[in-house]
């Protein structure tokens, strides 16, 4: 209970703490930053790091003149685009047995209903599932690994994972960077993460209320 309250803490106080880190770490943030993101999207035990909410404010503090906008464009996007990457070749690698129970450490976080309703979602929205899963958290860190184990070929996969990656990177590092010093923003940072939480989620909840009307 308490590592869920310090994470929900840590999610809406990102500004807080990130700012700490500058001060603390300087120039080693980018680095941090890098892990962060890369370990969000290419780990399938790890889907509860800040990703939306962390680039946002990385833009914000580039804003005020304390990161390069530009360095981290790049190292977000590598992060990002290498992070889908690593999950996919885990998924191809590991396979249905991730989904069976074989894996003690995937057990608990994977199940086979999982696997059917990702594939089904293929199926149904193509190569641009991996796109639309990018804004959506806890679906862009499974979309990947489920594409790997057999949703798509990596020639296919690719191509979705540069178009993806960048549009995220960019969509919340240049609204941070442009309208995080504002402030209301500042002021109220943590009422602009909830929003960007329910703003990314909307997607999949808008498709679940679909799905049971379709039923």
């Amino acid at each position: 209970m308490d590592f869920i309250l310090q994470l929900v803490d840590i999610f809406l106080h990102i500004d807080e703490y990130l700012g700490d880190i500058i001060r603390d770490y300087g120039v080693w943030t980018y680095l941090l930053l890098f892990i962060v993101i890369f370990m969000e999207t290419g780990l399938v035990v790890t889907p509860f790091l800040p990703g939306d909410s962390l680039i946002f404010a990385a833009g914000t503090f580039a804003a005020m003149g304390y990161m390069e906008v530009g360095l981290l464009f790049v190292l977000l996007f590598a992060a990002a685009f290498l992070g889908d990457t690593a999950n996919y070749w885990i998924g191809h690698t590991l396979g249905p047995r991730a989904f069976s129970g074989e894996i003690p450490l995937l057990k608990k976080v994977l199940k086979k209903e999982y696997l059917d309703k990702t594939h089904a979602f293929y199926e149904k929205h193509g190569g641009k599932t991996i796109i639309l899963a990018r804004f959506v958290p806890i679906v862009r860190t499974f979309a990947p690994f489920v594409a790997g184990v057999g949703a798509m070929t990596y020639k296919k996969f690719i191509s979705y994972n540069i178009i993806g990656g960048l549009a995220w990177v960019a969509t919340f590092l240049f609204l941070g960077f442009f309208f995080g010093n504002l402030p209301f923003v500042q002021k109220h940072f943590e009422f602009v993460v909830i929003a960007i939480v329910l703003i990314s989620v909307l997607p999949a909840v808008v498709e679940y209320f679909k799905e049971r009307a379709r039923k």
